[in-house]
């Protein structure tokens, strides 16, 4: 069927307003200033009997206050029951044994206040002159909570739901597998929920997780705002020392992962992606006492973690392969941690990606950094922690911090003294201790007939990196077959008329002079669900208009009349080029196979997508097609266009194929451009409504 252009349309809908800058003499560095100097007041604090410490600030800015406990707890391996955690949150903090749900919900609503928790915290925030009833409530929740089956199925189909939805999803494969990888799956970091691990999962299994998890040994209290020292000590003592401590102290002894013995490649195939997952990692044992940590901060900074760093500019600005590039250097007291640069980028470029990468990582620790990209990284941290002791409660943090993860006392109020101390030869010397050159898991996510030869053949000083298969679930497996052969009586035109006689045949197609179409929108992100009316007339004229009916809002208007068209939205009309009236000229009819030329286009690849053969075919060089081998049905295309000066790749993938008046059409279609998605649900087909010409114009 023939396909509406929509890859402007998607850029309209998803853009960002452009912000501008002023103007700066760029040929002066700026000098710097004298180092500043900040007061950081101590909280108060007192201690209950169960080992609850409670820090208080007070701040009588505004008529409210804030309460929130936070858990110290090793990271706990969950094994068969994994998402016994998640779903303990989830449970955690809906009314009490004492207050049904609803009462207690509308309460708290009443009261202008916010209440919720789980395994490892508990916050509350409200007026001051509701304290004491608030910090009742938050106690009733906390320390008495009622779990129910019925709430636990129902966010068991919510979890188990998440993860059907992700089975095929790049991300959230790369996202699991990269943990799998790196810690292994027998770690708390490594180990992922699975419908049957959900589903081992009782209500007594909630309530003793309940009372391992959240227990006052080693909890912390913060509470701040506008309240006082004396009486939130008798609040806290009223309603928090019946909390139960536990003698019994959770265990710890968690192996440690080791990095792979020679930098690799590890990759999984998602036949269908369009674009790859990239993650290159390495384990570290850097902590936040470390001696090394600011140093990290700033490292880390220079290399992918800003918007000028070396990464986003190689990769983002220079390249145009990604949308963004990103490192991370983490610190951890429970386990090591991890250095992980990452990307997404087009498949055509993956292995290039991955040189580049390897060639910043490098780059940063055989080269002293620039004197401006040093006083950039120091100044963004020196400003944004200066800003956050502006914020009371965080001094709170702060002492928490000192006592959780063993630092000096001083260690907040020689921050600035020690960023401002760093200097090229530490940034250097950071490098080449935390990033593994020769020891780094490269994580690849993507669709293997298009790049796993190119993967095969990257050199990386003077040897190609070796390239280890695995499933979604980072196990290890043989080498895939990404592509079959093809029967050599298998040309173009037959799949065009496969596809033609399985929507309905030739002869059926042509009565079809006109095609309505009604569909529910769904845009991430978006707060609210338009509805698109589609029209399309033969030979090729089309119109889409999408909209809010609620609201009474047209977001968009894109309209072809045989010879032009357009675009508009928000008052502003955008007239087709020439090049984009041309494209839409070069269509004959309403079902594309009917009029593309066969002769011109080539079968590319047989594969199996989701179980299925899947033929590929290039119709020209922006465009190409993917067919059923066993039902005929088209079930993507693949286009790239330029727009706004960008090129552009748009998937479209077509699902749920039904029948209307005899024929087969997809009312499940979904639109990929870069990390956006747009989903149409299709609610009603109409063939040859009478349409007039002119509503097309």
């Amino acid at each position: 069927m023939k396909k509406i252009k929509l890859c402007l349309t998607i850029i309209l809908l998803l853009s960002f307003v452009k912000l501008t800058y002023a103007q700066v003499d760029r040929t002066r560095q700026p000098k710097s200033g004298p180092i500043p100097t900040i007061d950081l007041l101590k909280p108060k604090t007192f201690k209950l009997k169960n080992g609850l410490t409670v820090l208080v600030v007070e701040d009588k800015k505004l008529p409210t206050f804030s309460v929130r406990i936070t858990i110290d707890n090793p990271p706990t391996l969950e094994g068969k029951k994994s998402g016994l955690n998640a779903l303990s949150n989830a449970l955690f903090g809906e009314g009490s044994s004492n207050i049904k749900k609803e009462i207690f919900n509308e309460e708290v609503d009443y009261l202008g206040a916010s209440i919720s928790m789980g395994m490892s915290f508990a916050f509350a925030n409200g007026l001051s002159k509701h304290q004491d009833r608030i910090f009742e409530l938050l106690s009733e929740a906390a320390l008495s909570p009622y779990f129910t089956e019925k709430e636990l199925s129902k966010e068991k189909n919510k979890l188990i739901t998440t993860i059907k939805g992700n089975q095929n999803n790049p991300s959230a494969i790369a996202q699991r597998a990269v943990r799998a990888l790196t810690y292994g799956t027998n770690h708390p970091y490594g180990e992922f929920q699975t419908e049957k691990s959900i589903e081992n999962i009782t209500i007594d299994d909630i309530y003793l997780n309940y009372k391992k998890m959240f227990r006052p040994n080693n909890a912390y209290m913060v509470i701040s705002g506008d309240i006082d020292f004396k009486q939130v000590r008798i609040l806290v003592k009223k309603y928090f020392s019946k909390w139960k401590s536990s003698k019994k102290e959770l265990a710890s002894n968690i192996n440690n992962p080791k990095d792979v013995l020679k930098t690799e490649i590890n990759f999984i195939d998602i036949p269908d992606a369009v674009q790859s997952e990239l993650s290159i990692i390495n384990t570290t044992n850097l902590k936040t006492n470390s001696e090394d940590h600011h140093a990290a901060l700033v490292t880390n900074f220079i290399l992918g973690g800003s918007f000028n760093s070396y990464l986003n500019s190689n990769l983002r600005e220079k390249n145009a392969w990604t949308y963004g590039a990103r490192s991370s250097l983490g610190r951890n007291k429970w386990t090591k941690a991890t250095f992980r640069a990452s990307t997404s980028v087009r498949n055509s470029v993956t292995d290039s990606a991955i040189v580049e990468t390897l060639a910043e990582i490098n780059r940063i620790k055989n080269e002293l950094v620039s004197d401006e990209m040093l006083d950039a990284a120091k100044a963004t941290y020196l400003g944004n922690f200066i800003m956050s002791t502006e914020n009371k409660s965080l001094l709170a943090d702060f002492a928490i911090n000192i006592k959780t993860q063993d630092l000096p006392e001083n260690f907040y109020e020689t921050f600035i003294s020690k960023i401002d101390a760093v200097t090229k030869e530490d940034v250097k010397r950071i490098a080449n201790k935390y990033f593994k050159s020769d020891n780094l898991r490269i994580v690849v996510v993507g669709k293997g007939s298009d790049i796993v030869n190119s993967l095969e053949n990257i050199n990386y000083n003077g040897n190609l990196i070796k390239v280890k298969y695995y499933d979604k679930f980072g196990k290890q497996i043989e080498k895939p077959l990404f592509t079959k052969e093809i029967d050599k009586n298998i040309t173009v035109k037959f799949i065009y008329n496969n596809h033609l006689n399985a929507i309905g045949g030739i002869e059926n197609l042509n009565k079809v002079k006109s095609i309505s179409i009604t569909a529910l929108v769904t845009i991430p992100g978006a707060p609210f669900k338009p509805t698109a009316t589609i029209k399309q007339k033969a030979p090729n004229k089309t119109s889409m208009e999408m909209s809010v009916p609620s609201m009474g809002t047209t977001l968009m208007t894109q309209k072809f009349n045989g010879k032009e068209g357009y675009i508009e939205q928000m008052g502003q009309k955008m007239i087709y080029d020439e090049e984009q009236n041309n494209n839409q000229m070069k269509k004959l009819g309403l079902f594309e196979e009917a009029y593309l030329d066969a002769n011109s286009s080539e079968i590319i690849s047989l594969s199996t997508i989701n179980g299925n053969d899947i033929y590929k075919i290039k119709v020209d060089e922006n465009s190409f097609r993917f067919y059923d081998a066993a039902t005929g049905l088209l079930t993507m295309t693949e286009e790239t266009t330029k727009a706004m000066g960008n090129e552009i790749k748009t998937i479209t993938k077509f699902s749920d194929y039904r029948d209307v008046d005899g024929l087969n059409f997809a009312f499940k279609r979904e639109i990929l451009t870069g990390p956006q998605s747009i989903i149409f649900d299709i609610q009603e087909i109409n063939i040859n409504e009478e349409i007039s010409d002119d509503f097309f114009n």
